[in-house]
């Protein structure tokens, strides 16, 4: 048996209590896994508050730069092994010039997290004032619901944001595209920042009733952030909202 979250969730920033659930697995004999890509093992680390198995894309924020596709798996030694004979029988190995593009990464790490958490702040306060603006999903806010809970076991908050715009699917669209320094794409945790309309991204994918269960609304933006001058940031969004 096992049991997975993710925390924070895509695209809505919903956390999940990973020591609760790492509880509740143990008391039903599951093995727990927590998905800590959206964090980075700087922000969070589940580890800590019992999670047995972490797993992280590292195509985010572990590599960097948008230009390979890895992951990883984070556990105790005897997870770790049975999992390893998995992958050596699977032949799921990483090429080296992608394990030589993922150590490099992980060698500014540290810097791209720490100029995300804080751009990704910013906005999120500058944004949940505008007029534009209906609502921000960012757990670093104090408006957040769930703020209590980031503040407990979360070091940083992230370098990802969703909003709400005041007006339609077409409306968002627009900003969407008005935007200059945020590029429209899927990923995150790299060095570019990247924005994706929640809705146009699964369409086609997903119904109307699994996309509104996922929190998914036709004026629902995500926001992620890199490493540019979060001033510039700032004023990319200003003149998109005008």
């Amino acid at each position: 048996k096992l049991v997975m979250v993710e925390t924070p969730s895509n695209p809505t920033m919903t956390l999940t209590d990973l020591r609760a659930v790492a509880d509740a697995a143990r008391a039903a004999g599951a093995i727990s896994v927590a998905d800590n890509t959206f964090a980075s093992p700087l922000n969070q680390q589940p580890l800590s508050f019992g999670i047995d198995v972490v797993v992280h894309s590292a195509t985010k924020y572990l590599g960097g730069h948008h230009d390979l596709i890895a992951g990883v798996v984070v556990s105790r030694d005897e997870l770790v092994d049975r999992i390893w004979q998995s992958t050596i029988a699977l032949g799921s190995t990483l090429g080296a010039f992608d394990a030589w593009l993922l150590l490099r990464g992980m060698r500014t790490l540290s810097l791209r997290v720490a100029r995300a958490n804080n751009s990704a702040m910013a906005m999120a306060r500058y944004l949940e004032g505008h007029p534009a603006i209906e609502a921000v999903h960012y757990p670093g806010l104090e408006s957040h619901p769930q703020h209590a809970l980031a503040r407990t076991q979360m070091r940083g908050f992230g370098g990802v944001l969703s909003v709400r715009l005041r007006g339609d699917y077409a409306r968002t669209e627009r900003f969407v595209s008005r935007l200059g320094l945020f590029t429209q794409a899927v990923s995150l945790g790299g060095v570019e920042s990247l924005v994706v309309h929640a809705a146009a991204m699964v369409t086609g994918t997903l119904d109307e009733h699994q996309m509104k269960s996922a929190g998914i609304v036709p004026n629902l933006v995500r926001l992620a952030c890199g490493i540019e001058a979060t001033e510039d940031l700032l004023a990319d969004l200003e003149q998109a909202l005008r």
